[in-house]
């Protein structure tokens, strides 16, 4: 069928609540992300883009999550248990192309508190569901070539390695991000729902908590 754009809605799974972003999540998100950690390996242009405060967070976060036409950020809230309705992330359904059925899933970042929980596998398994239901053939994720951790959650996943664009995008400190292309197709979907589906149910139905440090990865 013809790729439409979906509506601005919330997803709700077991263990996280997808929220269309407001200006009003701001706050939240910037004690969930603003740490020198997640800017470490390549988010948001990397180190050198770090926000040095809460309004320069803020225009970092107008600049990435603002919802446009072609654009559906959402903020990610833990469901259940103590932490429930915690604010711990934001990523973004972007580069809406309709006629070519295409979608980029990016602009992730998550408090390094749920690192290698369950919380980006059901994450990617609800927006990837959100785009492949409404159509699109492709969807784009892509990582800093030097950001280990996201090119091997990426790759988790099962979306297949492009290539790399190679001096693609400028650095805030003038220097150039090699940037590492992965895209799963409507296709291959079946099989990575599949394999991301089989990793919650061995998180089994226990929440997140954020007083539980997460093992990285």
């Amino acid at each position: 069928m013809p790729a439409t754009c979906p509506a601005a809605q919330p997803l709700v799974g077991l263990a996280v609540t997808l929220s269309p972003m407001t200006v009003a999540d701001v706050p939240a998100l910037e004690a969930a992300i603003r740490r020198p950690e997640v800017f470490a390996s390549g988010f948001g242009g990397g180190p050198s883009s770090f926000p040095a405060d809460a309004e320069a967070f803020a225009t970092f976060a107008r600049r990435s999550y603002t919802p446009a036409d072609d654009a559906l950020p959402f903020v990610v809230r833990l469901r259940g248990g103590p932490d429930d309705g915690a604010v711990v992330g934001a990523t973004k359904l972007g580069d809406l192309d309709l006629p070519n059925e295409s979608a980029h899933l990016g602009w992730t970042a998550y408090d390094p508190r749920v690192w290698g929980t369950v919380v980006n596998p059901e994450v990617k398994l609800l927006l990837l569901g959100l785009a492949f239901d409404h159509g699109f053939g492709r969807v784009k994720l892509q990582a800093d070539a030097r950001n280990a951790r996201s090119r091997a959650a990426i790759e988790k996943l099962g979306a297949r390695f492009e290539g790399v664009l190679r001096r693609h995008l400028a650095r805030p400190d003038g220097t150039w991000r090699d940037t590492a292309v992965y895209s799963i197709l409507v296709d291959e979907w079946p099989g990575v729902r599949s394999g991301l589906e089989a990793r919650l149910a061995g998180w089994g139905d226990r929440p997140v908590e954020l007083a539980t440090d997460a093992a990285a990865g």
